[in-house]
Formats: C-alpha cells, sequence, structure tokens
C-alpha cells in the first residue's frame, strides 16, 4: 500500500504561508475592484478626473482585461463614471468623505470641494414633538424653532436637513443668513463661545418619493439618515438635528483606536481554561 507523502503538498506550505483558496468567479472579483476605485475616488485619489487606462488597472489589480472591463461597467451603471470615445473613463461625480473626528459643519467640512447652497425650506417656530423636547430638555408641549434646508454641493442635491432648536438658541437664527452659513458657525457667533460635543447615529434607509424627488434620486434608493444631538461644553443640548443624506454623494470617515476588552488577560497570563474554583 502507497503511503500518502508526509511533505507539503504547495509550494507556499513550507514557507509557513496556506495555500491561496480556490479561484473566485469573475463576477466576485470585478466587484471587489469596483470597490477599491469607488474609494479612490471618493478620496480624490484621480485629480485629472479620469481612471488610470485599463492595462494600468490590469497591473495594479493582477486580474484579467475582462474583469476590469466588468468593474468598469459596474462603475457606469452607478452613474460614477462614463467612458468617452479617444479620451477614456471620465469620473462623473465623487463621493465625498466627511470625518467623523471633529464636530464640523457641511460647509466646513466640503467647501473645498465646491460651493455648498441651502434652500431653505422652512424657518419657523413650532410646538416641539414630544421625543424632540425630552432630548432637547425643553418642557412637554414647549416650543422650540425647527428649521428645514435643502442642501448642494455643486449644484447637486447633497442632504435635506431639519433642525429643531429651543427658543433663546434657535430666535437670533431666523434673521441670519441660514441660505449661506452653516448653522453651527451661526450658534457659535450668537453664543460667543463654542459648541461643545455630539452623539451620532448613522443609519441607511431607503428614500421615499418626497424625500428621493428633492435629493434627485428614485423612489427606494439608499440614503444615509443621520441624527445629531449637539451640546454646549457644559452638556445642555441645544441642536437636534435630523439629515437624510444622498449615499452615492457622501460617505463617513473617522480613525478609531482599539483598546484591549476588559476580559483580555495581559500577554503571557493563562487564559482561564487551565482550572477554577471546582478543581
Amino acid at each position: 500500500m502507497t503511503r500518502p507523502p508526509t511533505g507539503p503538498r504547495h509550494p507556499q506550505e513550507s514557507a509557513g504561508v496556506p495555500p491561496s483558496p480556490g479561484r473566485r468567479p469573475r463576477a466576485d472579483r470585478a466587484r471587489q475592484v469596483a470597490e477599491v476605485l469607488r474609494h479612490q475616488i471618493a478620496s480624490g485619489a484621480f485629480p485629472s478626473g479620469m481612471l488610470p487606462d485599463e492595462r494600468r488597472l490590469i497591473g495594479d489589480f493582477g486580474v484579467s482585461r475582462n474583469t476590469v472591463r466588468e468593474a468598469l461597467r459596474l462603475l457606469r451603471d452607478d452613474g460614477a463614471v462614463e467612458r468617452r470615445q479617444g479620451v477614456g473613463t471620465v469620473i462623473t461625480h465623487r463621493t465625498y468623505e466627511h470625518g467623523l473626528h471633529r464636530l464640523t459643519g457641511l460647509a466646513e467640512t466640503l467647501g473645498s470641494h465646491g460651493e455648498v447652497a441651502n434652500e431653505v425650506r422652512a424657518a419657523e417656530v413650532v410646538r416641539a414633538p414630544a421625543d424632540v423636547a425630552r432630548r432637547l430638555g425643553v418642557p412637554e408641549g414647549g416650543r422650540v424653532v425647527s428649521i428645514e434646508r435643502l442642501r448642494s454641493l455643486g449644484g447637486l442635491p447633497l442632504s435635506l436637513d431639519l433642525t429643531y432648536l429651543p427658543l433663546d438658541i434657535g430666535l437670533p437664527l431666523l434673521d441670519a443668513d441660514l441660505a449661506c452659513r452653516d448653522l453651527f458657525a451661526l450658534i457659535e457667533q450668537s453664543l460667543g463661545g463654542p459648541l461643545g460635543s455630539a452623539s451620532l447615529a448613522v443609519h441607511a434607509v431607503n428614500a421615499d418619493a418626497p424625500t428621493g424627488a428633492l435629493l434627485g434620486v428614485e423612489q427606494g434608493a439608499a440614503v444615509f439618515t443621520v441624527e445629531r444631538l449637539t451640546r454646549l461644553p457644559g452638556g445642555r443640548p441645544v441642536d437636534l438635528e435630523f439629515l437624510r443624506i444622498r449615499g452615492d454623494r457622501l460617505a463617513f470617515r473617522a480613525e478609531l483606536g482599539r483598546a484591549a476588552a476588559p476580559d483580555t488577560p495581559p500577554e503571557g497570563a493563562p487564559h482561564g481554561d487551565g482550572g477554577g474554583p471546582g478543581d
């Protein structure tokens, strides 16, 4: 009986590297190439406004020409790029990155990429919805200032922002230039000091028909919904926002550090499987 070989069965095994998994379908590889290119477009990696030619992409990603072409088709279907005869693959619109490491307004973050314009759809004093009153520390049934703005970047809709503010914070803003300035800057100017911190929650939802019409997307298109409660340095809540943001125009970025989990034993310590009180 022939005994099976005992040596490594794959050249990588001798170097301590596990063998590569089976070759993945081209559709999967194309999707992954497209995803990396989307990130590069968002981060401004192609300042010329064009993607590298196919030969360069084939070399960069180590894939076939057909895979690259399928990836470019995915980007074209998304409206991110278009093919122009005699020119190449042109970026038609960018997804801009909004950092989450600092408390900033939209114009502060994206103003360098184009003009941020605001269409003021409503600016008025209203009865606070119960949850809004609770989160802003307003008496139940109290009144707050409500401001809704449709915000655009470079002439294209970006977000629909609904903001609630306590009366003493919001009333001075009703006479301010809401069409051209961020609310954060206006609040700080009115108070004569900086804002403090904010709590933020981001979800992905499907656009309803009215929101889609305002943002220039189809009903059911993916949009971000952002809830942000901003406080003064002493902790008082002063700005509650509900934002609907086009998912194809904005991406969120943050730098995160990882701390050891509370139950992670120090390096070199036993892992707790060597016995216990019952042993």
